[in-house]
């Protein structure tokens, strides 16, 4: 098996970031979350201050204490990776040895966001944190948010640095390019992990040979998501299909409106589901209205998620 995949599972889980009335972080519903998701077997990984922690939106010091947070709770019963990706080198650095000095030992560090470097930016970017840190790194390919797509060759070179150790790729801007990653990789790092980061493509991935799944979908859908691996590695392509269906019809409810980011919706679907109050999403996010809970809240009924 995969190393990273044998240290850190199969499903990644990106914690969501719960608020209070006046939008300031709750750590201790950030921790009564994460026990709830050990103690319901929900993921293999627990990520802090992903894309669905809204990390683009809180400050350096937040996402450092979320950090703390999440190492304390977990105290050693699922790993913990950080997110620690920001717009600048100087503060991706920063930010994860940050994490390095809590006991974190790998990161995943998206690509820089809001200035979009060119291929050499974006290789210079990840050399200079990976000979700047003692972490593991896994580079996160998101361009639908940051501008520019990491390209396999990029990914290839950077690939032959001995502590950036896979990719995680937000599979639905470009549904083959994790077959690209492979076939970049595969003679330079044979045990190189390929994630795919998108819930809706967790069936052509697997096809592909993505060896997980970075999953905001499982705060909810954990168990089927654990399921579809198995069938899928038992050759049972039917039942597959059969446990992605509802996952898929959920994730595509919280994208309702145009919007790109799903936390408006999925935050308050999680609550439902959970009974941890997580409040709305943070500003410049526009809550869900009730048009579009009753939409997603429909679904969840229907796949037997609530009552």
């Amino acid at each position: 098996m995969n190393q990273f995949v044998e240290k850190y599972g199969q499903i990644l889980l990106p914690l969501i970031t719960p608020y209070d009335t006046n939008e300031e972080v709750d750590y201790g519903k950030y921790a009564e979350l994460i026990e709830y998701l050990i103690q319901n077997d929900l993921c293999d990984s627990l990520i802090v201050t992903g894309t669905t922690g809204e990390a683009s939106l809180l400050t350096f010091d937040e996402r450092v204490k979320l950090m703390e947070t999440a190492v304390k709770t977990a105290a050693g019963r699922k790993p913990v990776i950080a997110g620690t990706g920001c717009a600048s080198t100087k503060e991706t650095i920063a930010l994860t040895n940050k994490a390095v000095d809590l006991g974190i030992e790998t990161c995943l560090v998206v690509c820089p966001f809001y200035n979009k470097p060119t291929q050499e930016g974006l290789y210079r970017h990840f050399k200079a944190l990976a000979e700047a840190t003692k972490a593991d790194i896994m580079l996160y390919n998101i361009p639908i948010f940051v501008g520019v797509n990491l390209e396999a060759e990029t990914v290839r070179r950077l690939a032959a640095l001995p502590n950036i150790v896979g990719v995680k790729d937000e599979a639905g801007i470009n549904p083959t390019q994790v077959t690209d990653f492979f076939l970049a990789t595969q003679d330079v790092d044979p045990d190189f992990a390929i994630y795919n980061g998108d819930d809706v493509m967790l069936l052509p991935t697997i096809v592909q040979g993505a060896m997980g799944l970075v999953s905001g979908g499982a705060h909810i859908f954990g168990h089927e998501i654990r399921a579809i691996f198995k069938a899928f590695a038992e050759g049972d392509n039917q039942r597959a299909k059969e446990l992605f269906v509802p996952i898929y019809r959920f994730c595509k409810s919280t994208g309702q409106n145009g919007r790109i980011l799903p936390n408006s919706i999925l935050r308050p679907a999680i609550e439902l589901v959970t009974g941890i109050h997580l409040g709305p999403a943070r500003s410049p996010l526009a809550p869900a209205t009730e048009e579009e809970m009753a939409v997603t809240t429909a679904i969840l009924r229907e796949i037997g998620k609530l009552n």
